[in-house]
């Protein structure tokens, strides 16, 4: 596991679960953590795209953005996340 990982699996430990406070122990938020793992993968292809954009671009680089584009929308569209 990479330190990425651990940094968003730290932002999943609290004691609430929907907002309700639980018990007094730590609990793992699975549903947050699968959505920081999401959200980290789409912002990688939007820095890409981000990267690729201007008026010089090769039909090379033209396909790398919208490869990078689709890439986004499908995460988006597959796992249910809205922008």
């Amino acid at each position: 596991m990479n330190e990425r990982i651990r940094e968003l699996e730290k932002q999943c430990w609290s004691h609430y679960i929907d907002g309700v406070l639980i018990d007094g122990h730590l609990h793992f938020d699975t549903q947050k953590f699968a959505e920081l793992i999401v959200w980290e993968a789409i912002g990688l292809c939007k820095v890409d795209v981000d990267a690729l954009t201007g008026p010089f671009l090769s039909e090379y680089e033209k396909g790398v953005a919208e490869g990078y584009r689709r890439a986004n929308e499908n995460l988006r569209v597959h796992f249910g996340v809205e922008q």
